[in-house]
């Protein structure tokens, strides 16, 4: 079973042969005995409170998460001006993680980059898990545009219990107070105008033609109570993979993985050990 009291993660450092260089957050399980390796993409939201998934996940896989470039200190940022762009690093990082079919994880906006790159590749990865992906466009329930948000107005959509997504998002900072958004606008200015180039105005690249070409084993975890990506698109990735399987996280918002870790690892947990 998961371990939610997990070392947590530590940072390397890791330069792609295009020459974009980037964090990347890395645990294993104690004894060395891994499972296999996860290499595992953040959303638009950025790498939130320590990562408790993943550090669940790490005491029985070897997980790597890469933080997008524009979501440090380390640029790199403007070398991606497409999906195309996110595509290939992302594929980048496994080549210099010098990793064999990991099995890859992708949440939200990391989600959809995730799909492509099986869409892309299937060959070069093992099992897809996809948490509440974005990539798809239903006229019938069209996605807020996280662009024309206030920061208070993050929580309650983003979220099942907003109080406590107020204080992961605000890291300890009250959105009440005039010069607490102004932090929080400053600092997330610059990953959201790198996730906007595939995000903005809608999300959608035209991923639905491709996904026939995913044929890794899928795993689709969506939380009951996601009013960003409502249920009808859990239903559609569903239909566009052939043979995804899904599961729903009870009380749970779009940021399952930081509202209920130790569900959602176990649930990633059971896919992944075959």
């Amino acid at each position: 079973m998961t371990d939610l009291q997990s070392p947590p993660l530590e940072r390397i450092m890791v330069t792609t042969r295009r020459g974009i260089t980037c964090e990347v957050l890395v645990g294993a399980p104690p004894s060395g005995q891994a499972e296999g390796s996860i290499v595992s993409f953040h959303g638009a939201a950025g790498p939130l409170g320590g990562e408790p998934m993943l550090a669940a996940l790490a005491s029985h896989f070897a997980v790597y998460a890469p933080i997008w470039p524009g979501y440090s200190e380390l640029g790199g940022e403007e070398q991606l001006e497409d999906m195309q762009d996110f595509t290939l690093h992302g594929a980048d990082i496994v080549a210099a993680l010098d990793l064999h079919k990991p099995h890859l994880i992708g949440h939200s906006m990391g989600g959809m980059v995730a799909a492509e790159m099986a869409a892309a590749a299937p060959g070069l990865f093992g099992r897809l898990v996809l948490i509440a992906p974005l990539g798809l466009w239903l006229d019938d329930h069209p996605i807020a545009d996280i662009y024309s948000l206030l920061p208070f107005e993050f929580p309650p959509l983003l979220f099942h219990d907003t109080a406590a997504g107020t204080a992961l998002m605000a890291g300890g900072l009250d959105f009440n107070d005039t010069e607490a958004i102004k932090t929080f606008l400053i600092a997330n200015s610059r990953r959201l105008g790198t996730a906007g180039k595939v995000l903005f105005p809608i999300p959608d690249r035209r991923l639905a033609k491709r996904l026939y070409r995913v044929t890794n084993p899928t795993l689709l975890v969506w939380g009951d109570d996601d009013k960003y990506l409502p249920a009808a698109y859990a239903d559609a990735w569903k239909a566009a993979i052939d043979g995804a399987q899904l599961e729903v996280i009870a009380d749970a918002g779009h940021m399952a993985p930081y509202e209920r870790p130790s569900e959602v690892a176990v649930a990633i947990e059971h896919f992944l050990v075959v």
